[in-house]
């Protein structure tokens, strides 16, 4: 009688299988070479145009006859030698044609999972799957699976990432989400009519244009000019309103799950443990109606907003579900530095405030936007103290807080014996907050 060692163990693994993605990716991948010409064209319009004006029709039609099949089978190409395979302890996926690369995602190191579904997607029945991993400057992706393959997929993921067993994982499913806030379209549009920097971009880009006809009289200057700012001025407003179009925020055990967009819908999660900071904008023009902006520093995550508009007290609501036993410091128990720190920024030092509670540190800057930066303590990674000689002849001086995504919020112009008080008690309240926060898994 002999018993099994390692080895048979090993050899009795089931092989791990491999999936493509969906048969209609070919045709997204097909409009590669095809990008490149018209890229080309842009760069080098004379060029491009003396090119064309060179062709006779039946050149054209030979040369469309070669590139067609050429960009078709070129798409074909990418997704057959494309593959992706979701192991015990990693995400493996195998992309290139002539050049090979394969992504080894450690299950554990992934931050955050996104479904997004362009319009042409959506009409087709597929989505992305976008996955922000630690380390990563870049989200890997893989685009397209089929709508109901892709939240599948991303249930199993982050099932394993919370710690089930690979044999169970794929039937945990996608946990369920309460609603718990839906931004009105009206609402929406209204916000964005009120924001200053709409009417700023518009306005830049009817006058600057004009002020450049009146001086150069040339059309392609003005053109060079007011097609960039009518672009600007575009994206401020259209489109942000079609990308924030129908913002649901809702709560589940993976995190606070986020919908929006028009054309391109996205499903995006804020990861659970890993918001390092959360800013309360608001604007001048949004005071009187009372509502604010919620944005967000995530650790390994370039998803950035929470909530596009919200009343302050719905706003502080969803706050406290992102930063657990966190109360939002009200106006009033915000200090303002002293009143010689006005020698330092004349008039725009009433905006500054600071309060440390024993959960957050709490920044406020901006007199006309306002913006209030909540840290948690067991974020904090480091904290300075800067004082610049103006500073000093006046007593006083900024304190630095630091946090993992590489992001940081100051305290400015506080009294110099303050600041130093500040220096010396965060940093022990970064030690307590660490030590008695919640683990940052998945499903936790």
């Amino acid at each position: 009688m002999t018993t099994p060692g390692v080895g048979d163990a090993v050899r009795e693994r089931p092989p791990v299988s491999e999936r493509r993605l969906h048969p209609v990716t070919p045709l997204r991948r097909a409009w590669a070479p095809v990008a490149v010409l018209i890229g080309w064209a842009v760069h080098d319009p004379d060029q491009a145009q003396r090119q064309l004006t060179r062709l006779t029709t039946t050149t054209l039609l030979i040369a469309l006859a070669v590139l067609l099949p050429a960009a078709a089978l070129y798409g074909f190409l990418t997704w057959w030698y494309t593959h992706f395979a979701v192991t015990d302890a990693e995400l493996r996926i195998r992309t290139g044609l002539v050049f090979r690369r394969t992504a080894h995602i450690r299950l554990e190191r992934i931050q955050a999972i996104d479904v997004t579904q362009p319009l042409l997607a959506r009409v087709a029945g597929v989505a992305k799957l976008k996955l922000d991993v630690i380390g990563a400057d870049k989200k890997d992706e893989l685009a397209f699976l089929g709508a109901e393959e892709a939240r599948a997929l991303r249930a199993e993921l982050l099932a394993r990432a919370a710690g089930f067993a690979p044999e169970t994982a794929h039937e945990v499913g996608e946990a369920p989400s309460q609603q718990l806030l839906r931004v009105p379209p009206g609402v929406l549009a209204t916000s964005l009519v009120l924001t200053g920097a709409t009417w700023a971009t518009l306005g830049a880009a009817l006058v600057v244009p004009t002020i450049l006809w009146l001086v150069t009289e040339s059309a392609w200057t003005v053109l060079a000019t007011a097609i960039p700012l009518i672009g600007a001025a575009g994206a401020s407003s259209v489109g942000r309103f079609v990308t924030e179009y129908d913002w649901t925020v809702g709560e589940s055990q993976d995190g606070l799950r986020i919908d929006h967009g028009l054309l391109d819908r996205a499903h995006e999660t804020v990861p659970p443990g890993r918001v390092q900071t959360v800013r309360i904008v608001e604007p001048l023009l949004w005071r009187r109606r009372g509502w604010v902006r919620v944005e967000l520093d995530v650790a390994g995550s370039a998803n950035s907003l929470l909530l596009p508009v919200a009343p302050r007290e719905v706003a502080e609501s969803v706050v406290a579900r992102v930063l657990p036993g966190v109360t939002v410091p009200s106006r009033a128990s915000l200090s303002r530095p002293p009143r010689r720190a006005g020698r330092c920024v004349p008039l725009w030092w009433r905006g500054y405030g600071l309060a440390v509670t024993d959960a957050v540190f709490a920044a406020r800057t901006g007199l006309l936007r306002r913006s209030l930066a909540l840290v948690p303590h067991a974020k904090v990674q480091s904290v300075r103290l800067a004082q610049g000689p103006w500073e000093r002849l006046w007593g006083v001086a900024d304190v630095h807080v630091d946090t993992g995504a590489n992001k940081t919020v100051t305290a400015r112009l506080r009294d110099a014996e303050e600041a130093s008080e500040l220096l010396r008690g965060q940093a022990e309240r970064s030690r307590t907050g660490r030590r008695d926060a919640l683990p940052d898994r998945w499903m936790a």
